[in-house]
């Protein structure tokens, strides 16, 4: 097995800092608005964006949006609050049950309830969406995206869900890129070990959804995508199976139609 420092990319964070801001405020500017909406969860990506945001625009121009169901974990509305106090920007707490339940009541009839967790789950993700959408139409603002470089390579995010935002300032950067310039960033201890979860279902975490944990899963995208090595040479470096990789590949293969726009019906004239 290789050395990690050899394995994962080492990424400079006050350069990353910079060009996070300078994208921000580049965004704002060329899209003529007046601000930024983002949804705050108390987990690392949420925190780490709100944070590196409220270094770049006007707090006043910032509102966060908590948008709890009776999913959450436990204390994690709470957390979201006490960040956005921190930050000085604006902030609500929004109860998405009231919109899920006449949805989910109008449409469950007749389905498959093998599949009907995952449809629940993802209804979640696009109610706050069209939530975000709503407030950043009626200030004239950008919705601001979460989603990191791990989960938008293996598709760990729901299409015109929490996949859908004007910008995405974590979109080059892994999880693990995050978690150490979530450090730079002085964020709180808790916020640092804090399980990450979307809070889809009681217990659920991301790791446990993937199958893999984020560290592991870094290193493979890594020597995969950047490196471009093949299959049997990054299980070799990891000391893991090709199996493992091999499921990646896979994943990474699969998530490639949730990062483009619908394909156009190419008509012969």
């Amino acid at each position: 097995m290789t050395d990690d420092k050899q394995i994962m990319r080492k990424i400079n964070v006050d350069k990353a800092l910079r060009d996070i801001s300078n994208f921000i405020e580049y965004s704002l500017i060329e899209s003529n608005t007046q601000g930024l909406v983002m949804g705050i969860s108390g987990g690392l990506d949420s925190s780490t964006v709100a944070t590196i945001s409220a270094g770049v625009v006007n707090p006043e121009k910032i509102l966060a949006l908590a948008m709890p169901t009776s999913s959450t974990p436990p204390g994690d509305t709470e957390g979201a609050v006490e960040l956005a106090k921190d930050l000085g920007i604006a902030y609500k707490v929004l109860d998405l049950d009231p919109l899920l339940t006449p949805v989910e009541n109008i449409c469950r009839g007749g389905l498959d309830e093998e599949h009907i967790k995952l449809a629940q789950a993802n209804l979640k993700a696009r109610m706050r969406m069209m939530v975000l959408y709503y407030h950043a139409n009626a200030l004239n603002r950008l919705v601001v995206g979460t989603s990191n470089r791990t989960e938008l390579m293996v598709g760990y995010f729901t299409k015109y869900g929490d996949g859908g935002a004007d910008i995405l300032p974590l979109g080059d950067l892994y999880k693990t890129d995050v978690c150490s310039l979530a450090e730079h960033l002085d964020l709180p201890t808790s916020i640092l070990e804090k399980k990450p979860t979307a809070g889809l279902w009681p217990g659920q975490t991301d790791e446990d959804d993937l199958g893999i944990s984020y560290v592991l899963l870094d290193k493979i995208l890594y020597l995969l995508m950047d490196k471009k090595l093949n299959e049997d040479d990054v299980a070799l470096k990891l000391g893991i199976s090709s199996r493992e990789v091999v499921k990646v590949r896979i994943m990474v293969q699969q998530a490639q139609h949730k990062l483009k726009t619908p394909p156009i019906a190419q008509i012969e004239i």
